[in-house]
């Protein structure tokens, strides 16, 4: 790609994510910049999108949309049509991924590892009592309860007490058509970036995410402070390949490309189970792509021009 042509930075939008969107978008611009690219922000505004490239003059598209529009094939849709080369998966694959529930069809159907789970719609909702029931005879407690079109840990609880398991289905149904009832696996919290490599994808260093409150939930994310993080992972090379290999594996059943993360949990057994992947994983200088790139000595500005220059 020529550094003369103009990059379109896409963030913000109607994302309940939009705030987060916009510092991945405004770390990403900077890196391109001092890069020498020719970068432009762009602030989504998805009725106006056609225009607000036409007029910054946009070549290619780097993706920094979370949530809605950027992570569920929207985004890449409206692109497509424009003709444009964009960052990220393509249309069908952003919006498996975005759906924990036909994620956890497509984990299923290719026989990967994931925790046993329920998948509710909203008409059940009418009878919480009557999920409740179905939910502690199948699981019992803790059990994870989580909204199946939200990302950043938006709409999920574990509920540790059968009196919580009610308010959590409210909650999760506040963000999502469905709702997913998961059995709580106890161990390690993994993650797994991957990039590709002429075509083929590769894992960086698992990282292992440790919270001091015991929960990876949205406070623990973006409070500076609120959790460790092991890179690589304090692993046996067994088990960090056996991990790696869910993440490739989820990678290539979901239709991914470009840059992913795939989360993982670890049982005490040394059995890795996939919970979710991301397919515009957060790309600030201390966010868990990065972490894991510079692991292996990639800076964070050539990882965002290495993810650019993969934009089709």
């Amino acid at each position: 790609m020529n550094k003369q042509d103009t990059v379109a930075v896409i963030m913000g939008g109607p994302s309940s994510e939009a705030e987060i969107s916009r510092v991945t978008g405004t770390a990403i611009a900077e890196a391109l910049v001092s890069k020498g690219y020719n970068v432009k922000k762009i602030e989504l505004d998805p009725a106006r999108l056609g225009s607000q490239l036409q007029e910054c003059g946009a070549a290619a598209v780097f993706n920094a949309v979370h949530g809605m529009y950027g992570e569920d094939g929207r985004l890449q849709s409206m692109l497509e049509a424009l003709n444009l080369p964009y960052t990220g998966s393509r249309v069908l694959a952003s919006a498996v991924a975005m759906d924990k529930a036909a994620t956890k069809r497509y984990l299923l159907a290719e026989h990967i590892s994931t925790p046993e789970c329920i998948i509710m719609n909203r008409r059940e909702a009418q009878d919480l009592q009557a999920l409740k029931q179905r939910i502690c005879e199948v699981f019992g407690v803790p059990v994870v309860i989580k909204a199946a079109s939200q990302g950043s840990s938006i709409g999920v609880v574990i509920a540790k007490e059968e009196a919580e398991v009610i308010p959590a289905l409210e909650e999760a149904f506040k963000y999502s058509e469905n709702v997913l009832a998961e059995r709580c696996i106890k161990g390690k919290e993994l993650t797994v970036a991957l990039m590709e490599k002429d075509g083929v994808p590769e894992p960086l260093p698992v990282i292992m995410i440790a919270p001091h409150s015991g929960s990876y939930d949205f406070h623990s994310k973006y409070t500076k402070g609120a959790t460790d993080y092991l890179v690589p992972a304090p692993l046996t090379e067994s088990v960090t390949a056996h991990v790696q290999e869910l993440a490739v594996r989820t990678y290539l059943a979901l239709g991914l490309s470009g840059v992913a993360r795939v989360d993982v949990m670890l049982d005490e057994a040394g059995q890795g189970y996939v919970l979710e992947a991301n397919t515009v994983p957060g790309m600030t200088p201390t966010s868990l792509v990065p972490k894991a790139a510079a692991a292996v000595g990639i800076s964070f500005p050539d990882l965002c021009e290495k993810i650019l220059l993969s934009a089709k």
